[in-house]
């Protein structure tokens, strides 16, 4: 059968039969499948730049296509082949900063999130486990351009650079509370260095250390790019 039949016989079974298949689903799986159409619809752009990349045949099977190699400007691949010498090492460790309950109310105040763990200094004495308020997670999630010196005017992680973005978080866990009081710190370690269009894509594992605490209060992975 030619592959254009193929293709066709799939799409008319699909719209034929796709309804009574989810309904022959568990109401568990049936979520999971639910979700997994929204998220593709929501993410087709990058499925099809994935479609993109093995849309080659050879022999009736796909193979990936060879992509055009990024042409890093001199300042970026200088920046590049200095990094990939550092792949997994710390290449920063933050300056102490006080998690004080100012700091956490305000922050409450612009989130809007005023739970009492948080903000109850006397009901938190009395039943928080911890026998004190802590600080909201994200609050901690939100010092770590601070804690990484990477918002510091006079000292630029990357000065050559024109912009620096922050373009998210491959994972964020918060393995235990920073209580109100604690002072904190991040250890930086890079992780990944990746050409892109115009710059690096560099990921770090950022871990928040509590002083005298053996638990860190936060481990993400942040992925920036550094654009020329």
């Amino acid at each position: 059968m030619k592959r254009f039949d193929i293709n066709k016989y799939k799409i008319e079974f699909m719209g034929k039969f796709g309804i009574d298949f989810k309904q022959w689903m568990s109401p568990s799986i049936r979520d999971y499948y639910s979700l997994f159409i929204k998220n593709a619809h929501r993410n087709k752009g990058q499925i099809l730049s994935y479609v993109k990349e093995y849309a080659v045949l050879k022999d009736g099977h796909s193979v990936k296509v060879a992509q055009k190699p990024v042409q890093l400007l001199p300042e970026a691949r200088e920046l590049f082949l200095s990094l990939q010498n550092q792949i997994g090492e710390e290449v920063h460790v933050g300056e102490w900063v006080t998690v004080s309950q100012q700091r956490i109310d305000q922050f409450a105040d612009v989130t809007e999130d005023h739970q009492w763990l948080h903000n109850d200094v006397d009901r938190a004495k009395k039943d928080s486990p911890f026998k004190t308020t802590i600080a909201h997670g994200f609050l901690t999630l939100s010092l770590l351009p601070r804690l990484t010196d990477s918002v510091n005017p006079e000292k630029p992680l990357y000065p050559n650079s024109k912009m620096t973005v922050n373009y998210g978080l491959n994972q964020v866990r918060f393995p235990y509370p920073v209580k109100t009081g604690s002072v904190i710190r991040a250890h930086s370690r890079l992780i990944k260095v990746t050409p892109v269009k115009n710059g690096l894509e560099i990921e770090k594992e950022i871990s928040v250390e509590i002083q005298n605490t053996r638990r860190p209060g936060c481990v993400a992975v942040s992925v920036v790019r550094v654009y020329f």
